[in-house]
C-alpha cells in the first residue's frame, strides 16, 4: 500500500563521482584510526556522524522521505572505497546504509514510521531467521534470539528475518520485519578475530508486535509500482552490497602492501625488494584479481540496470548466476590477499602492521552468508542440470 508523502527539499544531489571522492577522501584518517576502532569493539558515532554528514545514508534512500534513490551501485561504488580505510566502518556503513534501499520494497507507512519525524534515524538488522514468528490480528508477534547485528548500538529500529510457517510447521515465506528499539536488547557477545570493530551483537525480542505494514517478504519477487531502482531483487542488493565492501578490503591491503614494498629491503642481500619477481608476480595476481571481481560486480549491475529501467524484473536464470558471481568475490579477495601476505615475511605478524588486520577482517567477511561460494555453487550447478532452485531463497516454496 502506498500512502501520500511530501516530497522534501535538500542540497543538490552530488554525482556518483563525488561521492566516490568523499569516500576516498575519509581513507587516510580510517585508516589512522582501524586499530582503535578494533580495540573498542564498536565503531564510534562521530564515523557514523561523518558518514551521515557525507550524504552516504542518503544514497539508495527513498526521495520521498530525503534520499536521493541512487541506482545502488552508487553506493556499491562508495563502500569500496570506504573499505580500502577501516574494514569495520565500511562494514557498519554497508549494513546500516543497505536498509535504506529496503524501504523502496516496502508500504509507505513503514517509512513514515521511521522517519516521519527523523529523516536520518538509521536501521539496524539480523536477518538469520531464528525466532518464532506468529501471524496475529493486523499483523504479527515475534520472539527470539538473532545474532550479529552489526553497528546495532547505532539503529534505532532494526529488520527481523524470521520464517513464516503454516499450520504442519512447514516455511511458506521468509519476512523481514521492522522493530522498534524499545522492543528488543542488544547483548555485548561480539569478540571476534576478525571485524572485531563492527559491534556485531546479538539481540533477544522478548515479544513484539509489528503491524502488517512494517513487513515484507525476502524471497516473493514480483512487479509492482515501486521505484525503478527498487525493482532488483532482494538477495542481489544484499550480496552485492556485501561483496563491494570486501572488494574495498582486498584494495586497502593491497595498497598497503605497495607502500610497504616501495621502501623494505631485504635483510641478507640489501637489495629493494620491489626488485624481487616473487613480490612483483604476487602484487599483480592479486590486483588482477580484485579487478576482475569489480568489473563482475560493475557488469551484473549495468545489465539489471538495463532490465529494471524497461521496468522488467530480472530473470530467475539471470539472478542464480549473479548470485554465485557475488558469493565468489569474498573468496576471490581472501585469495589476493593472502597472496600478497606471504610476501610480508615475520613483519606480517605484528598488530602494528594494518596488513593482518586486513588479512582478518577479510577473512572474517568472506564467512557471511552472502559469501557462501560453496552452495551458490551448488544450487547453480543443480539449476543448470534440473531445472530445481533451492529453497526459500528465489520464490515462495509451491506446496501440493
Amino acid at each position: 500500500m502506498k500512502t501520500a508523502v511530501i516530497e522534501r527539499s535538500f542540497e543538490t544531489v552530488p554525482t556518483c563521482e563525488e561521492l566516490v571522492a568523499r569516500a576516498a577522501a575519509m581513507v587516510p584518517g580510517l585508516r589512522a584510526r582501524a586499530d582503535e576502532i578494533e580495540k573498542a569493539r564498536q565503531v564510534p558515532h562521530d564515523v557514523i556522524q561523518m558518514f551521515k554528514d557525507a550524504g552516504f545514508f542518503r544514497i539508495v534512500q527513498p526521495k520521498a522521505f530525503g534520499g536521493w534513490e541512487m541506482n545502488p551501485i552508487v553506493f556499491m561504488r562508495v563502500l569500496g572505497e570506504l573499505g580500502r580505510g577501516c574494514c569495520a566502518s565500511a562494514w557498519v556503513m554497508m549494513i546500516l546504509g543497505v536498509h535504506n534501499w529496503e524501504f523502496g520494497l516496502m508500504d509507505d507507512r513503514a517509512a513514515q514510521d521511521v522517519w516521519g519525524e527523523d529523516n536520518e534515524a538509521i536501521i539496524a538488522s539480523s536477518y538469520p531467521p531464528m525466532g518464532e514468528l506468529t501471524k496475529v490480528e493486523g499483523g504479527w508477534r515475534l520472539k527470539g534470539r538473532w545474532p550479529t547485528s552489526s553497528g546495532g548500538a547505532h539503529g534505532g529500529w532494526c529488520f527481523i528475518g524470521a520464517l513464516e510457517k503454516n499450520e504442519q510447521g512447514i516455511p511458506v515465506d521468509r519476512h523481514a520485519l521492522l522493530v522498534k528499539r524499545e522492543d528488543y536488547e542488544l547483548l555485548d557477545d561480539w569478540d571476534t578475530f576478525g571485524l572485531s570493530g563492527t559491534g556485531s551483537n546479538s539481540l533477544v525480542i522478548k515479544d513484539a508486535f509489528i503491524p502488517e505494514h512494517r513487513a515484507h517478504s525476502m524471497i516473493d519477487y514480483k512487479l509492482d509500482d515501486r521505484g525503478t531502482n527498487y525493482l532488483f531483487p532482494f538477495a542481489m542488493v544484499f550480496y552485492s552490497s556485501v561483496s563491494s565492501v570486501i572488494i574495498g578490503f582486498a584494495q586497502g591491503a593491497i595498497d598497503v602492501f605497495i607502500e610497504q614494498m616501495a621502501t623494505r629491503v631485504d635483510n641478507g642481500s640489501g637489495a629493494a625488494t620491489r626488485l624481487s619477481p616473487y613480490v612483483k608476480d604476487r602484487l599483480a595476481n592479486a590486483v588482477t584479481k580484485v579487478r576482475s571481481c569489480r568489473a563482475r560486480m560493475e557488469q551484473m549491475m549495468a545489465h539489471c540496470t538495463e532490465i529494471v529501467e524497461r521496468r522488467e524484473l530480472v530473470s530467475t536464470d539471470d539472478r542464480i548466476h549473479y548470485m554465485l558471481d557475488m558469493a565468489r568475490i569474498g573468496r576471490e579477495c581472501e585469495e589476493a590477499v593472502l597472496t600478497i601476505y606471504k610476501c610480508t615475511g615475520a613483519r606480517g605478524l605484528f598488530k602494528t602492521n594494518p596488513i593482518q588486520r586486513y588479512l582478518r577482517d577479510v577473512l572474517a567477511a568472506a564467512n557471511h552468508i552472502t559469501q557462501d561460494a560453496d552452495n551458490n555453487a551448488g544450487a547453480l550447478g543443480n539449476y543448470l542440470l534440473s531445472g530445481d532452485l533451492p529453497p526459500m531463497l528465489y520464490e515462495k516454496p509451491k506446496l501440493g
